[in-house]
This record gives C-alpha cells, structure tokens and sequence, in this order.
C-alpha cells in the first residue's frame, strides 16, 4: 500500500538507557519524524536473562508500542536483538529494525589487527553473532569481552565515576592494546561510555558502534515503503516511557539524550 504521508511515531526501545544514544543518530538523520522511546530499565539488564525472557519482555515492550500506533520499531538493543527480533519479524506487520555489533566496518580499518568487542555476554554467546564472525570470516581476529557491569553503571546514570573507569580497566586488563585495531561497542549503553573507554585504553585505537549504520537502515527502509513523513517539525518530537517505578528515570532518558 502507498502511503504518500505517514506521520505515526517510530519506536524505538531497549532494555533501559543504552536505546537513547541510537535514538539519538536517528533523530539526527530524520528530525521531522515523530518518535517513542521506551526503556525497561525495570528488568534491566537484559544480558545476563535466559533467552525465553528476553523474547517475553521484548514481546511485551513492542505490544505496548504497537498499541501507540507506531509504524516501525528500532530494537535498539544488540541482546534483545540477537534473542529476539526474528519473532517479532514474524509477530508484527511493520518493519522491525535490529541491531548488529559493527564488526565489519571494524575489519575495514583495523589493518590487519585484531579486534575487540565489548558487549553483553547474551550477544556473544548467541548464533546472531557467531554467524557474523563466520560470515566475515573473522573469528580468530575478534576477542570477545562480556561487560554485563558497564550496563548497570549507565542505567544508574552515573557514568563519569572513578568506579566505572575501574571497571573498565578490569574488563580490559588482559588485553594487549598494541595489538588492536579497533573497538567495537556492541551494547548501545557503552555508546555513553566511549570518552572513559578512550581515557583507560590509553591508545589511539578507534571505537566505533552500529547506532549510524542502524539510523541509516531504517531510513532506507522507510524511504522504500513510503513511510517517511512530509511533515516539517519545529523541533524534535519525542515521547519517553519506562517501565521502572522510578519517575526520575524519565528525566536520565531526556539527559543522556542531551549528552
């Protein structure tokens, strides 16, 4: 069906925080969309939860965001989407857009090096990614830190403490940094964490994510359905939901988005 203007909301979630800073590149690149964010930062984090519930909680987040009306959704969450986004593929009618730790723009400018990705243990250890590696032909280059803890820190919105660069250097302290080419972030909370990342490292090494290439998918996809909008916007619209009880998690949301 063409559809010449449609001006319903895009949604995007994620297990809590880490979802903003993807949100934020898709503003970037489509400002006259309308948008709902929704965190769960209530069960966060997802990474270290058995795969059935993941697939429940996303189930349940995309329910409710399909109830508002959107007309695609961003799984702004490279666990949520290696466990879950094939079921929701086949669960929903509209687009559903994933996440992918990026790997292969890494290889491009690594010069041979190897690589380094940081993510949550649930994204490392799942067939999505393995299939990537083999894919890419890249599995004896890649070393694959777990860092469930650099969720929560975000999640607590206390990013800039002298415990996260602590946690850091832990998650990190076995790795020759000489010997790398590049950092891939593939849990989008670690997007907020790329300054303390670069200060602890030491090195010169770049850190890349997949939240632009993710931002441009989902435009393409979009631009090809005929589903972007013509409306033009004064300023961003954006609506915020959680599901934590805790009110001040709303304001964390519009904060870490103004980062």
């Amino acid at each position: 069906m063409k559809i010449e203007c449609n001006t319903s909301a895009i949604g995007v979630f994620d297990s809590g925080m880490g979802g903003i800073s993807v949100l934020r590149d898709i503003v970037k690149l489509m400002p006259n969309e309308r948008y709902i964010y929704y965190g769960d930062s209530a069960n966060a984090p997802y990474g270290i939860k058995r795969k059935e519930e993941i697939i429940e909680l996303s189930i349940k987040v995309c329910d409710f965001l399909v109830s508002k009306g959107v007309k695609a959704i961003v799984v702004a969450c490279n666990t949520a989407t290696s466990a879950a986004v094939k079921i929701l593929r086949d669960r929903y009618s509209i687009p559903i857009i994933g996440m992918e730790p990026a790997v292969k723009p890494a290889l491009n400018i690594a010069k041979g090096k190897n690589i380094v990705v940081l993510a949550t243990p649930i994204t490392l250890k799942e067939t999505k990614f393995k299939s990537l590696l083999n894919r890419l032909n890249a599995l004896e280059r890649v070393l694959k830190i777990p860092a469930p803890k650099l969720v929560e820190l975000v999640e607590s919105g206390d990013i800039n403490c002298t415990i996260t660069k602590s946690i850091v250097k832990d998650y990190i302290k076995n790795i020759d940094m000489s010997e790398v080419g590049a950092i891939v972030l593939g849990c989008t909370h670690f997007v907020f964490l790329k300054k303390i990342l670069k200060e602890v490292i030491n090195y010169d090494i770049p850190i890349i994510d997949g939240n632009r290439g993710t931002a441009t998918h989902l435009k393409n996809l979009l631009e090809l359905q005929q589903m972007l909008t013509t409306q033009i916007l004064e300023t961003s619209y954006i609506e915020y939901y959680n599901s934590s009880k805790d009110l001040s998690m709303i304001e964390l949301s519009k904060k870490l988005y103004n980062m």
